[in-house]
């Protein structure tokens, strides 16, 4: 299994049977491949702070991958465009994932719109973490999300300052 975390606020802890033991703070993504198994825990790492955070699983495209684990930060991304998070070659900087996708972050303020191109056969799933967009003209808000297929353009207008994740899917 793919899991891709990334905290919007506060801090979340993490600990795995891979050695691997650190505070996710805001901003940050994570991703862990349990591959043939892996043994962890998360909590939150303030006592009285309450932390945000998506987590999304991902099936690989293969079975019994070795465990792996990696990090990339999302804070010192630039705002107004689709930044690569994730995906399949891990090209341009992003988190090298086991599945055909590709993991977008945009970070927008009011007024500001993105547009994707989906290649044919390709579907997206949009989620907005955080604020109010349009996508295609539908309105969205923070916890929405969109499955698209037979779309050929996508088209993100930020309504309110928001974060909205775009995964690109075969």
């Amino acid at each position: 299994m793919e899991i891709i975390t990334y905290v919007l606020s506060g801090a979340l802890e993490h600990k795995d049977s891979m050695d691997n033991g650190r505070v996710i703070r805001q901003g940050e993504f994570q991703c862990m491949s349990a591959g043939t198994g892996v043994q962890h825990s998360e909590f939150n790492h303030a006592a009285t702070e309450p932390v945000h955070l998506l987590q999304i699983w991902l099936l690989p495209d293969q079975k019994g991958l070795k465990p792996s684990y990696a990090e990339r930060t999302g804070g010192q991304l630039p705002g107004g465009r689709l930044n690569l998070v994730a995906s399949k070659s891990g090209r341009d900087g992003s988190i090298a994932i086991h599945q055909d996708a590709e993991l977008y972050l945009a970070k927008l303020s009011p007024g500001q719109a993105v547009s994707h191109s989906l290649r044919p056969q390709r579907h997206a799933w949009v989620h907005v973490a955080e604020g109010e967009v349009t996508l295609n003209g539908q309105e969205l808000k923070a916890g929405d999300g969109a499955a698209v297929s037979e779309e050929g353009l996508l088209e993100l207008g930020a309504k309110a300052p928001s974060q909205v994740l775009l995964f690109d899917l075969n």
